[in-house]
């Protein structure tokens, strides 16, 4: 029987019931406090006029894995387009559910709830300029064949219309083309996305399914089920800012390096640590606001945004 006192995100950590850290982990103020980053990154993509997002469907990868997810289950083209959103309602309404805990929303909670996702943003901003270096030719533009044509892509915005977010070094070394082919905006809106859906594949789902893969079918204890979980997770977000797979076919996105591999890695390690402590709305909002301000970051003093 559920112990009626375990108020813990992922049943590993307690919080005083109707707390602030209980509260704001439950998955119905997931679904308050992101959806209006759920609707400013759709309305974003379709309504901003930006060369990147200017008559294109840009998505992140993420959004089209599950897209395309929705596409192989037999929905149509137009519904799979559009359900990805509602989808994440779905889920954390699902998980909000089977919790049991309570469904009020004290909406004084949310800008304190945002306050927190910024300051949690803060160390992986700090670790990526420390990491980060001036060089003298920019790797953020790579070639990406997708079998019919070759084009430039920046940070992963890669040339058949699907978007990757900003999750990488700041570098001094911005390739200026390769700036002009998006705007601060259009960074900002496919850098939300990315903190939303992303989130949702590589720690909610991801971590979820090898959980029951290690601790269930293979009878792993449940700490060493938790790292391994965790770590692969981790360099599995890392390596898909690199190497994707989109529409059957493999790409080639930003060109490797292991600097950015190393702080991706932690970076998914960090929000898997997130994720465990304060569950999947803090979580996906702490990545959404390092991508805002990493942006910012990189456009005022590393890139001019045309």
């Amino acid at each position: 029987m559920k112990n009626e006192h375990n108020y813990g995100t992922n049943q590993l950590f307690n919080f005083a019931r109707d707390s602030y850290l209980e509260r704001t982990s439950r998955p119905i103020y997931a679904v308050v406090f992101l959806l209006p980053f759920i609707v400013f990154y759709e309305l974003g993509t379709i309504v901003i006029n930006t060369d990147v997002l200017n008559q294109s469907q840009v998505r992140v990868v993420a959004f089209v894995w599950l897209q395309n997810f929705l596409e192989y289950l037999g929905a149509g083209s137009k519904l799979a387009w559009a359900a990805p959103p509602l989808v994440v309602v779905a889920i954390l309404i699902g998980l909000q559910l089977a919790s049991r805990r309570q469904w009020y929303c004290n909406f004084g909670d949310m800008l304190p709830m945002a306050v927190e996702c910024i300051l949690l943003a803060a160390p992986l901003i700090v670790l990526s300029l420390i990491l980060s270096r001036p060089t003298g030719q920019s790797t953020d533009v790579a070639e990406f064949t997708d079998g019919f044509t070759q084009v430039r892509t920046e940070a992963g915005l890669i040339g058949s219309g699907i978007a990757e977010d900003g999750l990488r070094l700041m570098s001094a070394g911005t390739n200026e083309g390769a700036v002009r082919q998006g705007s601060l905006m259009a960074s900002i809106v496919t850098g939300i996305g990315a903190g939303i859906y992303e989130e949702l594949i590589f720690r909610l789902i991801l971590i979820c399914v090898l959980m029951i893969l290690f601790q269930d079918v293979f009878g792993f204890a449940r700490t060493n089920a938790i790292v391994l979980s965790v770590l692969i997770s981790a360099a599995l977000f890392s390596a898909h800012h690199h190497f994707v797979f989109v529409y059957g076919q493999f790409g080639y996105s930003v060109a490797f390096s292991w600097p950015e591999f190393a702080f991706r890695t932690v970076a998914g390690v960090y929000f898997a640590i997130l994720f465990a402590f304060r569950g999947f709305g803090i979580t996906a909002g702490t990545h959404a606001f390092y991508d805002i301000i990493a942006t910012i970051v990189n456009a005022v003093f590393f890139s001019q945004y045309a």
